[in-house]
């Protein structure tokens, strides 16, 4: 049996930077808990910033994790499943809970706290996945989710006294009436739009790397940050073509690019990146999808880097280019 009188429990939090993670700390630390929070940086969603702006508003410690290479096998092979589009939301929650648990003993801290609210996404915050999440993640009975709790079990930290149940809240479903307005009592200002940032859940972003995955057995962190930029195009199954769309997408693609990537840059217009194993036939095919893209009307001027010779090249045709689109 736990002494209360000299067991002081802390909360650790999982803070995404979003408005329901934030209200969690404020609800935490209203009935008087020890807070830390900790964010997790992913390639697909990096919210350090606005956790970190929210750790300072609270005035708690903020721990922040990066997964990379793990978070990418879950992508490929997810045990529960993807949704809509690639994102493996039930096994992201497990991964990021099992991180937070090795982290609970450095931290001190009695119990995990999220900003979950059920109903609100349909994969992973209905109750038969939270079940499964507490499950696998070690963590049974020791996640509390406050915007919820009065329509769950009560948890280790409620049944403990830890925590007081009835200043809890019942919040189901997707409306944000109720969060609003305790975020005006909390202050809170100019927080992110619900949406969030998961790359995965947007299709378009979906689409690229599905194809990357297809066509890629090890994919890096690199070729991950590759999809976040430019125009993409398969020219065949070892080898694409990554367009430019701007001068700060020029600069990034320079950037990320590899001493065996081929480099075009065109005299008036766009950077692109040739990955892969490529022949001449794909070179060719490479500049005239740059050439499409050049400020110059009709036959363009590219240079061949690391090679440095220069082609002149006519645009590829529309509809080429649609079938080579990714």
């Amino acid at each position: 049996m736990i002494d209360k009188t000299c067991f002081l429990p802390k909360a650790l939090v999982l803070l995404s930077g979003g408005l329901d993670s934030s209200l969690a700390i404020g609800m935490m630390l209203k009935q008087g808990i020890d807070v830390e929070a900790i964010n997790f940086v992913t390639p697909f969603c990096e919210s350090g910033n606005s956790a970190k702006i929210a750790a300072e508003k609270f005035g708690v410690p903020l721990k922040v994790e990066s997964i990379g290479r793990e978070y990418i096998e879950i992508i490929k092979n997810p045990k529960h499943g993807l949704g809509k589009n690639m994102n493996p939301c039930i096994d992201c929650h497990i991964l990021f809970l099992k991180k937070a648990k090795g982290y609970m003993k450095k931290a001190r801290a009695s119990f995990i706290v999220t900003g979950e609210v059920l109903g609100q996404r349909p994969m992973s915050q209905y109750l038969p996945a939270m079940k499964i999440i507490e499950e696998e993640s070690g963590l049974a009975g020791l996640i509390l989710r406050p915007l919820s709790a009065k329509l769950l079990d009560p948890t280790l930290p409620e049944k403990n006294g830890w925590v007081n149940r009835e200043e809890l809240l019942d919040i189901f479903g997707r409306g944000r009436k109720t969060q609003m307005q305790l975020a005006d009592a909390f202050n809170l200002k100019d927080y992110p739009n619900p949406a969030g940032g998961c790359l995965l859940t947007d299709p378009i972003f979906a689409v690229k790397i599905r194809d990357l995955l297809k066509f890629t057995r090890r994919p890096t962190l690199n070729d991950i940050e590759l999809l976040k930029v430019g125009r993409h195009f398969r020219l065949s199954e070892g080898l694409k073509v990554i367009v430019g769309r701007n001068e700060q997408e020029n600069e990034r693609l320079l950037t990320l690019s590899k001493e065996k990537d081929i480099k075009l840059i065109a005299e008036r217009g766009p950077v692109t990146i040739l990955r892969g194993k490529a022949n001449s036939n794909d070179v060719a095919s490479a500049t005239a999808i740059c050439a499409r893209y050049s400020d110059d009307k009709g036959r363009c001027r590219i240079r061949i880097m690391p090679r440095g010779d220069v082609l002149n090249k006519e645009p590829i045709s529309e509809r080429e280019l649609e079938r080579l689109r990714i």
